[in-house]
């Protein structure tokens, strides 16, 4: 089987164009491992699509399917251009949370950056959350997936390896969620640190900094229609939400280098 590993922000994964095989969540868990395996967050599976371009299938490190990764999607932007499987700057890429539209960004043939299309966030009510030692109070957004954004004074400081577990698996969220920490430094600036469903503490998440950013805008912390910067432990993503919610997300797209494994 034939490998690209690629990350945005740091969120890196294994890329693979075709199918995803029958024994794939054992040998995603194999594979993501970073001590016995090749290391990475997951797997993505690029393949044609009867109703897009191409079509994506996202797997976590613990060879759960997930429904849509942003930071996920713009390596896949990258992946079809840069392997010469489409000559198209502007593509439709199909994945269990709906068709997400992508602009690829080029210097030197070479893309550097995508824009994407995210869809339409829904922002719920607030929520308190039980823990072992306590309670949160935590926004819930959908941007095809769950997330509980939790907003905080200091993000670098916040005890994520112990609250993101617990808010993971709590009541509310019987499918699991993703939870971010966010802090606002000022109104066009977010830190963000993120507990992953199925892949624990990540460098980056794109759906979660959109996810950041819409509770941001409904609670009136930031503005509709301006460009936020969201600060991840990887880098930095751009993120504009609509007076309708709709999400433009941009970041970049890096490829780490190229392998095979014997599987």
């Amino acid at each position: 089987m034939h490998f690209t590993k690629m990350q945005g922000l740091g969120n890196d994964y294994l890329y693979i164009f075709g199918n995803a095989p029958e024994n794939i969540a054992n040998l995603c868990r194999h594979l993501s491992d970073r001590h016995f395996g090749v290391g990475s967050d997951g797997m993505i599976f690029i393949s044609p699509s009867s109703v897009a371009d191409f079509k994506m299938r996202i797997f976590n490190a613990d060879g759960s399917e997930a429904k849509m990764c942003g930071n996920g999607i713009r390596c896949v932007g990258k992946y079809v251009y840069e392997k010469g499987y489409t000559e198209k700057t502007n593509l439709h890429i199909e994945t269990l949370s709906g068709i997400r539209t992508l602009d690829l960004h080029l210097i030197a043939g070479k893309v550097k950056t995508v824009s994407v299309d995210m869809g339409q966030a829904k922002v719920s009510s607030d929520i308190i959350v039980p823990l072992k030692n306590g309670k949160i109070i935590c926004t819930p957004v959908s941007i095809g997936n769950p997330h509980a954004v939790i907003f905080v004074e200091n993000a670098e400081k916040s005890d994520i390896s112990t609250i993101g577990p617990q808010v993971e698996n709590s009541e509310p969220f019987p499918d699991g969620v993703n939870t971010e920490f966010a802090k606002i430094v000022d109104k066009n600036t977010i830190r963000m640190r993120v507990w992953e469903r199925g892949s624990g503490i990540t460098l980056a998440c794109g759906t979660g900094a959109c996810a950041v950013v819409a509770a941001a805008v409904s609670k009136g912390i930031c503005e509709f229609d301006k460009p936020i910067t969201v600060k991840l432990d990887g880098g930095t993503l751009e993120i504009t939400v609509s007076n309708d919610y709709k999400i433009t997300m941009t970041g970049p797209a890096e490829t780490v280098y190229e392998g095979d494994i014997v599987c």
